[in-house]
C-alpha cells in the first residue's frame, strides 16, 4: 500500500501484472530500481476486444506519443487513458512490438525465455480473458531512438532512475496490464538486466508531487 488511499502492486522482473481502474482513477507506473522498460497495455473492462491502440492514437494526436494532458485512444478511437504526468526523463517508445517467443529464437536463445506477450496473455487469462490480442504496447521508459535518415533504430539503456514514474488517468473502466520487460539480449534494460516495476492506483484526486499546485 502507498497510504490509506492508494494501492501498490509490485511487478517482479520479467513478469506481468494487471490492475483494474474505474473511470477517473489514476495509475502511476513506477520504475522501482531504475533502467527498466514497462510494456503497457490497456483493455476495456468487460470487452477485451477494445484496447489501447498506438496506431489509432498516433493518428488522433498527430505525433508518436501523446503530450502530457492528451489521451491514448482505443482501436475504436475512444479515449481510454490520459497521459497525466511524466516524472521521468521523458524517453518512451510507441513503435516496437512486445517481445515474444519468436523474438528470442531469432536472437539465438535456446529453450524457453520469458516474454511480454506471454506475460500479458497469462495475466489477462487469470482474469478470465483468454487469448487476448496483444497489440503494440506503449513502451514506457524505453530508449530506442532513430539514429539516421534511413530510420535505423538504436537499442540503448533506459535513462530512468529509481522512483521515476508516469501517471495515467482512466477515461473508461479498464484493465491495465504492465510487463517488466524480460529483454536481456540487448541493452534496453541496462547492464543489470530486468528489474521490478510498481503499479500505484490512486482515487480520482491523486496526490501531487511536492511543490505542484492543485
Amino acid at each position: 500500500m502507498t497510504d490509506e488511499t492508494g494501492e501498490r502492486i509490485v511487478v517482479p522482473a520479467r513478469e506481468g501484472r494487471t490492475i483494474c481502474l474505474a473511470r477517473g482513477e489514476r495509475l502511476r507506473i513506477v520504475d522501482v530500481e531504475g533502467g527498466q522498460v514497462a510494456d503497457t497495455f490497456a483493455y476495456c473492462d468487460g470487452d477485451a476486444s477494445e484496447y489501447l491502440s498506438m496506431e489509432h492514437t498516433r493518428v488522433v494526436v498527430s505525433r508518436l506519443l501523446p503530450r502530457v494532458g492528451e489521451a491514448f485512444v482505443t482501436n475504436l478511437r475512444r479515449p481510454i487513458l490520459t497521459f497525466e504526468q511524466d516524472a521521468s526523463p521523458g524517453v518512451h517508445d510507441t513503435l516496437l512490438a512486445a517481445c515474444d517467443p519468436a523474438r528470442y529464437v531469432a536472437l539465438g536463445v535456446e529453450g524457453w525465455h520469458a516474454s511480454c506477450k506471454e506475460n500479458v496473455q497469462r495475466a489477462m487469462g487469470e482474469l478470465g480473458y483468454e487469448g487476448v490480442t496483444v497489440p503494440q504496447p506503449v513502451n514506457f521508459f524505453m530508449n530506442t531512438p532513430l539514429l539516421d535518415s534511413e530510420g535505423t533504430i538504436g537499442w540503448r539503456p533506459s535513462p530512468t532512475q529509481a522512483g521515476d514514474y508516469v501517471q495515467l488517468r482512466a477515461e473508461l473502466p479498464c484493465i491495465v496490464c504492465v510487463s517488466a520487460c524480460p529483454q536481456d539480449q540487448n541493452p534496453i534494460n541496462g547492464d543489470a538486466g530486468p528489474t521490478s516495476l510498481a503499479l500505484e492506483r490512486w482515487p480520482a484526486r491523486a496526490p501531487r508531487p511536492a511543490g505542484v499546485l492543485a
